[in-house]
């Protein structure tokens, strides 16, 4: 397969399967770590009128979300490409890097824990990815 061919695939199945892991972990969040009652965590109005009533530990899955997707998609995207690796690693971190700043600006949340989100789930986890997935190969 052409190199550009696979290194264009490494970073959308990265990207696809880390978004699949990120979703699946926000919908099953709730049942692990139950909103506050009477909250309305499908709207971000919902979300806006009762961000009041989250405590910290309602913060905990969306976090995971977060850095495991990212983690999972920048393994799969370094795993997948032909060379520079953490490079791809550190493009699909960048790119949900990218998402979690547009989506600090849409969703309400405290600051501190937009500041933790952003500056620990994203590119952390990508060069973690990078080197667990470079282990053994030259880059």
């Amino acid at each position: 397969m052409n190199h550009t061919v696979k290194n264009i695939l490494a970073v959308l199945v990265g990207v696809i399967a880390g978004g699949v892991l990120n979703m699946g972990i926000i919908m099953i969040s709730g049942s692990i770590i139950p909103p506050p009652e009477g909250v309305d965590v499908t709207t971000a109005e919902g979300l806006q009128a009762g961000i009041h009533l989250f405590e910290p530990k309602h913060f905990i899955m969306p976090f995971l979300a977060h850095a495991l997707g990212t983690l999972l998609g920048s393994f799969i995207a370094a795993k997948i490409s032909t060379k520079h690796h953490m490079r791809f690693a550190l493009g699909v971190g960048a790119w949900n890097l990218l998402g979690g700043i547009m989506a600090a600006t849409m969703i309400p949340a405290p600051m501190w824990f937009i500041l933790v989100d952003l500056i620990g789930a994203y590119i952390p986890m990508a060069f973690i990815a990078g080197k667990l997935a470079t282990k053994n190969k030259v880059s």
